[in-house]
């Protein structure tokens, strides 16, 4: 017995290092990736020397921090599921399906690793277009998914014996049951798409992982249409995140947190505070400010409510406000700033849909302003007098405080505080003048702001250490790897359904329906399509599927494809923040440390709100099409 224990715990032990191991080489590779491309841009743009393999490097050390990153998400539990169905369940049940769920992580991220390395071992010798060996892209993805397998089998174990070979039979069980099935009735077995259908309402109800029930789906069809070797499956997944352009998002969300390390997060909110605290419904009103100022440097929708809610909840629960009504204001935010830029969403969307990124973030301003200036509205409306006089309690960050437990800002304070304002509109005005100058691109200008935010916070604020920047590095390739894993699942899945024809058939049905009753019908479909498959797939997922499928749809009717965008971006973001299956909600709870049931109510409100807003985004273009006209888009 007491063998058995060790042997336990040494396999943990190694368990710990090998992710110790992951986390660091995801950092090391986002590190070497921000390195290469301010390094190319200097080359390029001061020397006039461009370096022709950066594009490749670059790439490549992305699909490698991407895995590693979402390897070490996975040994967290940090993969984002609905687990809405799965708490109506009995706990004996919900742990059977937990177990089962870990199962088909191992299983397919086992899967994932087998022919990612296969690809590498079959393209030896083969480079790219600036000669590299093309192999360099395949070996780190293949280490990364063996790691996730790692991390979930170990997760699986935990559930016991007896659910572990639950799980297994249960999974053999499908798998024979299908073999029979095409072995002696062939012509009765149901078409892929219909059991990719059952398997993906399946999966999400018992809470798989989204990345994993994408996969699942791409891989329901590899498995029974049988005609597609399992490396075209890891190909096209590494071809879902083998672009520049994607860079944009690890260096955004890497911002983010660099703000949150650099204190520059504490003095925007309580410049804020010192601004429009004290106006009627003040404390409210600073968390939508907040949000708009946040998502404007940051980029990442989870980094920009963790900043604020970690700071303005218990703000809002001292000053004896419902925390479930504080929660459901900064979801709504979080909403109303899905079209601000630097937003990753617009930049998914571009990608995918070939669409001008700096087109879509300017004509994603009037629309974040109209919903800002609406909930703005609410707070002042429905808010208390003074309701934020003694609420925040930063004094234990800057350890200064008063006796009432408020900050005291003395000249050198108060001095940082406005600098940190400044600083975070030169962020804002950096990203803008890359854009418009033609100076850099978009994964360009997110570089710089990263970099920018390392000098301010170790130069100029001097409160950013060197582990604190190692630890932000580690979070930020861990949480970008989350976000890529899934991009790049949407693309497996999005290469599949285009094989099977249904975005054309999709397409031409909703073309039809349009000839019968006008474009009001097609906006209204693709809004509601959006808010479902945002509610029930992260952000990423709902935009790499669709985006590519509307949007040709939408300008074959004359709607401008910037708006159309913008329309689409909001709609998603709606459902991402919708409960009960809204993943974003979940988040935000998490951030708030309140229970989901007590913010249903104040959150339909918000929406209801910001719904209205988006049909008259919807129907009136100039809303969101007025800039991007003046700045030449």
């Amino acid at each position: 017995m007491n063998k058995t224990v060790s042997l336990n715990n040494l396999t943990v032990t190694h368990l710990r290092v090998l992710l110790t191991v992951s986390d660091y080489l995801a950092a090391i590779f986002l590190a070497a990736d921000l390195s290469v491309v301010v390094g190319s841009v200097i080359a390029r743009s001061l020397f006039t020397a461009p370096v022709e393999w950066a594009d490749d490097v670059a790439r490549g050390l992305m699909v490698a921090s991407a895995f590693f990153g979402a390897s070490s998400a996975i040994a967290r539990g940090e993969n984002p599921g609905v687990v809405f169905f799965v708490d109506l369940l009995s706990e004996r049940f919900k742990y059977l399906c937990s177990a089962l769920s870990a199962c088909l992580v191992t299983s397919i991220a086992g899967y994932i690793a087998f022919h990612a390395l296969s690809m590498a071992v079959m393209t030896t010798g083969q480079t790219t277009g600036s000669g590299l060996p093309l192999q360099l892209t395949f070996y780190p993805m293949g280490l990364g998914a063996f790691l996730m397998a790692l991390f979930s089998c170990e997760l699986f174990l935990k559930f016991g014996t007896k659910n572990v070979l639950i799980s297994i039979f249960l999974l053999l069980s499908f798998v024979a049951t299908y073999f029979v099935w095409v072995t002696f009735s062939p012509e009765t077995l149901p078409p892929p798409p219909l059991l990719m259908g059952l398997g993906f309402i399946v999966a999400l109800c018992g809470g798989l992982p989204i990345g994993f029930t994408l996969a699942l789906c791409a891989l329901i069809f590899n498995w029974t249409e049988g005609s597609i070797p399992g490396v075209i499956f890891a190909q096209q997944m590494a071809r879902g995140i083998d672009n520049f352009v994607l860079l944009a998002i690890p260096f955004f969300i890497l911002v983010g947190y660099i703000m949150q390390a650099n204190g520059m997060s504490i003095r925007l909110i309580e410049l804020l505070q010192r601004l429009v605290g004290q106006i009627r419904g003040g404390l409210n009103v600073v968390m939508v400010v907040a949000m708009v100022l946040f998502s404007g440097i940051s980029g990442s929708k989870m980094a920009d409510v963790a900043a604020v809610g970690s700071v303005l909840i218990p703000a809002a629960k001292r000053s004896k406000q419902n925390p479930g009504s504080a929660v459901a204001l900064l979801a709504a935010s979080a909403v109303m700033a899905e079209t601000i830029p630097p937003c990753i969403n617009l930049i998914i969307l571009g990608f995918v849909a070939n669409l001008s990124i700096g087109g879509l973030f300017a004509a994603g301003l009037a629309p974040s302003a109209l919903m800002a200036a609406v909930l703005i509205g609410i707070c002042i409306l429905y808010g208390k007098p003074n309701q934020s006089k003694q609420t925040l309690n930063l004094g234990a960050i800057h350890n200064k405080a008063s006796d009432e437990g408020n900050l005291v800002l003395g000249p050198e304070e108060n001095r940082r505080m406005w600098f940190g304002g400044l600083v975070s509109f030169g962020l804002i005005a950096m990203i803008f003048f890359g854009f418009k100058s033609g100076f850099a691109t978009a994964t360009e200008v997110s570089a710089f702001a990263a970099l920018y935010a390392l000098i301010v916070g170790s130069v100029v604020f001097k409160e950013l250490s060197l582990k604190q920047a190692v630890n932000s590095f580690v979070q930020s390739s861990s949480r970008a790897g989350l976000v890529l894993f899934i991009v790049a699942t949407a693309q497996s899945l999005a290469f599949v359904l285009t094989l099977q024809q249904i975005p054309h058939a999709l397409g031409e049905m909703l073309v039809r329906l349009t000839a019968e009753h006008g474009t009001w019908l097609f906006l209204l479909l693709s809004i509601f399509i959006l808010i479902v498959m945002g509610s029930v797939l992260e952000g990423a997922a709902a935009l790499i599927i669709f985006g590519p499928l509307l949007i040709p749809v939408a300008v074959k009717l004359g709607i401008a494809p910037l708006h159309f965008g913008v329309v689409l971006v909001i709609s998603m973001g709606i459902g991402l923040f919708a409960p009960p299956l809204g993943l974003g909600l979940y988040g935000a709870c998490l951030v708030g440390e309140v229970p989901i049931e007590q913010t249903v109510k104040p959150i339909m409100g918000y929406l209801g709100l910001l719904f209205v807003c988006l049909l008259l985004i919807a129907y009136f273009p100039f809303i969101s099409l007025t800039i991007p006209h003046l700045m030449g888009y």
